[in-house]
């Protein structure tokens, strides 16, 4: 089971989240629009930190294409995750960030708020690496983030749907994790808010190592 955790802020946190095991370490990327969005240099100093077999995942929650590919040029990350609303970057945004930065891997984040989500999974199949099924609060202009699960048998039907492999995001932490793959049957399983320090940002590692071991535990 594929296992990715967000949201990566230091070169001690990327260096430990890796040596545990965890696929894909996420940190956010940007130019200070969105809170907490590290800048390319800072970014570049997780990212040389993280052991492989681990890889750094850039999650821009810009719609910015342009934004998108001169930051994603500089970091060079082996996958660029792509965080916007559907409304605001839609699937030719994203073919067209491909051809201009073809040696990086691309996961798009699809917002389940109801059936229409299997349409919307449809429209990026064959066209992305990861399709990442989150929560999300209509009216926002980034998806996820929320700590919330949502209707994961949405999430199932659309990984029975497409053929790209689906990640599930949304209020995942180590005491629901083991439900939620049985349910879905995703490829892999994305943390954020459940595998923080109560009260922060910061990465509980403790959490994340119960997340890492339920997740891969059969």
């Amino acid at each position: 089971m594929l296992t990715q955790i967000y949201e990566v802020a230091t070169p001690a946190e990327a260096e430990a989240i890796s040596a545990i095991g965890v696929d894909h370490v996420g940190v956010l990327v940007g130019d200070g629009s969105f809170p907490r969005e590290l800048p390319v240099h800072e970014a570049a100093a997780v990212m040389k930190a993280i052991q492989a077999p681990s890889v750094l995942s850039a999650l821009f929650l810009s719609a910015d294409v342009a934004l998108i590919e001169r930051m994603a040029r500089e970091l060079d990350p082996p996958i660029v995750h792509l965080g916007a609303s559907n409304e605001l970057l839609t699937p030719d945004h994203v073919v067209a960030l491909r051809k201009s930065l073809p040696k990086i891997k691309f996961m798009r984040s699809v917002p389940v708020t109801g059936p229409v989500a299997v349409h919307v999974a449809r429209t990026y199949d064959g066209i992305v690496e990861w399709i990442l099924l989150d929560s999300h609060r209509k009216g926002d202009i980034q998806i996820g983030a929320q700590g919330v699960t949502h209707d994961w048998s949405i999430s199932r039907t659309i990984v029975e749907t497409v053929r790209t492999p689906v990640i599930l995001a949304g209020g995942l932490g180590p005491d629901n994790v083991k439900e939620a793959i049985r349910s879905v049957q995703p490829a892999g399983v994305d943390s954020k808010t459940k595998t923080d320090r109560e009260g922060t940002h910061a990465k509980d590692l403790a959490k994340v190592e119960a997340f890492y071991r339920a997740a891969n535990s059969g």
